[in-house]
């Protein structure tokens, strides 16, 4: 005698879903033929563990296909219609088989089922709005950073191959001019660079804020304070040290981050934009720290950003005491960044090595 399980269903447009009352069901055998769907599978039913099987003959025509799926407690099947449409019932005969019975976990009626079709639709056209508003953000922050570091590549660029030509042209003369012909575009650059800071605070760019904040205010204060503020200071030798190595720096730097924003790798670039700051970061701050070191006894001479006491004591503070502190501060910040230049270049180049492997 032929044992069958009990089914229920439900419809959607699209779709009928039938759930077969089978735990731990083996030997699934589910096909259609026509609009026929015959199933069989061996498991534990409304009579006990045993063989059980049926056949429905559908209202109307289906898709071929037929999917299924097996767990502990059931087997579920979904059947798609040929036609989109609501059918008023399952299977031809209008006497349902006393086996078949409502789904009333995923029942709906036609009306309730074209509310959830809306909702669906107007779910995907939230997610497609949310997705495009994410790619226009995405595409603007994109072209913001490639034009912020295209800008500064020029302008270092523009920096180096004049000091190099000078260099070579004038020789030891060009050291003494140096502030004279580079400062406005140097002042430019490094103005420029305070957005560096802005995008990590805000998370344009993944990175940490505190060592592009040293940097950045770092370079701003050799530059604006110890140079800019000093006319002593303009013909030093060491100001064209400290322009150079900072530019041989962002020469790499900069047009890395320019092929970053397209996802795009050059093997040799990114290993220069590693590796030159080894040697040049070090010499960089050694050398502004030099600037700073000619810069005291100036500022003691001119008395320039001095803090004045009362009369009664008859004297002021010098800024060469801060600039006692600051070259202090200068060594910890290149030991800050140092170490935060380190664990990037590990992470580009050894995290690689290991997933290679």
């Amino acid at each position: 005698m032929t044992l069958t399980p009990l089914v229920y269903w439900a419809q959607r447009h699209e779709e009928i879903y039938l759930r077969v009352e089978l735990t731990d069901a083996q030997n699934i055998d589910v096909h259609l033929h026509e609009k026929v769907l015959q199933f069989r599978a061996l498991g534990h039913g409304a009579k006990g563990q045993n063989e059980y099987e049926f056949n429905l003959e559908f209202l109307l025509p289906v898709k071929p296909e037929v999917s299924h799926k097996s767990t502990q407690r059931q087997v579920t099947i979904t059947v798609r219609k040929a036609q989109r449409g609501w059918w008023e019932r399952l299977v031809v005969q209008e006497r349902k088989p006393v086996f078949l019975a409502p789904d009333f976990d995923r029942w709906l009626d036609e009306s309730d089922a074209e509310m959830e079709i809306r909702e669906k639709e107007e779910k995907r056209n939230r997610l497609k709005a949310s997705r495009h508003k994410d790619e226009e953000f995405v595409s603007l922050k994109t072209g913001f950073l490639f034009i912020y570091n295209l800008v500064q590549f020029l302008g270092f660029s523009w920096i180096f191959v004049n000091m190099t030509v000078r260099l070579f042209i004038f020789g030891q003369d060009s050291l003494y001019d140096t502030f004279h012909t580079i400062s406005d575009v140097m002042f430019f650059c490094q103005i420029l660079a305070a957005v560096e800071v802005l995008n990590a605070a805000f998370g344009v760019v993944r990175t940490s804020v505190v060592p592009t904040l040293i940097q950045v205010v770092g370079r701003n204060f050799v530059l604006f304070i110890i140079f800019g503020s000093l006319e002593k200071m303009h013909n030093q030798p060491v100001v064209f040290f400290v322009f150079y190595l900072w530019s041989a720096i962002e020469i790499f730097r900069y047009p890395f981050y320019m092929l970053g924003c397209f996802n795009t790798e050059w093997k040799t670039l990114t290993w220069l934009r590693y590796t030159v700051w080894i040697p040049l970061y070090p010499l960089g701050v050694l050398a502004e720290a030099v600037a700073v070191i000619q810069s005291i006894p100036i500022f003691d001479e001119n008395k320039f950003l001095s803090i004045p006491l009362p009369k009664a004591i008859g004297t002021s503070i010098s800024f060469s005491y801060f600039l006692h502190i600051y070259l202090v501060l200068m060594f910890l910040g290149l030991f800050i960044n140092f170490r935060h230049l380190y664990k990037q270049r590990n992470r580009r180049f050894y995290t690689k090595k290991r997933k290679a492997k």
